[in-house]
């Protein structure tokens, strides 16, 4: 069978696809609800941070431009979200106190950090003191936000939603552009309280 006959089954096989989905009807919708206070099991934070610190995770850099003024936290909470659209998510403590000054700048660049880079991670996890002295970055293509240098991958982003989550916010990311430098080097892991 040529390519044009092959196309054709396809076309065939779609429609008959179409018209068995069309006479199947979707499931309804659960029911969601919050879970109460009394049906959660008592967990201490030491016991719920020993736990989970057991699952290893990435180390990235959320960047922003603020007035002008480069700011910037380190987090372990980034994740991928969706394929269509491109979105990412990440968690900002909501006591942090560089998380409304990105909110202010609506876009952000998320800096995932490469093996050798543990100190820089350092230096943007302590509050307070100038995260950007002497670290050389260049503005990502789309939002301007700060994008270091030497990471192994950046993602540029406009925030797209918010979302309560206990103590800390749901963070969603339309992604505008993004890249790689070296992405055959290893990338920086925190587990168990240290950097691997």
């Amino acid at each position: 069978m040529g390519h044009a006959g092959m196309a054709a089954a396809a076309v065939r096989y779609l429609r008959s696809a179409d018209s068995v989905r069309a006479s199947v009807e979707a499931l309804p919708r659960p029911e969601l609800r919050c879970v109460r206070e009394d049906e959660r099991a008592p967990v201490t934070p030491g016991e719920f941070r020993r736990v989970l610190g057991c699952f290893a995770t990435g180390v990235t850099v959320v960047s922003a431009m603020d007035d002008g003024v480069p700011v910037g936290f380190a987090c372990q909470s980034f994740t991928s979200l969706s394929l269509e659209p491109p979105l990412v998510a990440f968690m900002a403590g909501r006591t942090s106190t560089t998380w409304p000054r990105i909110a202010r700048a609506g876009a952000f660049c998320v800096n995932v950090l490469a093996a050798h880079q543990a100190q820089l991670c350092r230096a943007f996890a302590v509050s307070g003191a100038d995260k950007f002295a002497g670290v050389t970055y260049d503005p990502a293509p789309v939002s301007g936000s700060p994008r270091l240098a030497d990471t192994l991958a950046w993602i540029d982003c406009t925030i797209h939603a918010v979302h309560t989550g206990g103590d800390h916010l749901v963070v969603v990311g339309r992604v505008d552009a993004l890249g790689t430098a070296d992405a055959d080097r290893p990338p920086l892991l925190f587990h168990r309280g240290r950097f691997l």
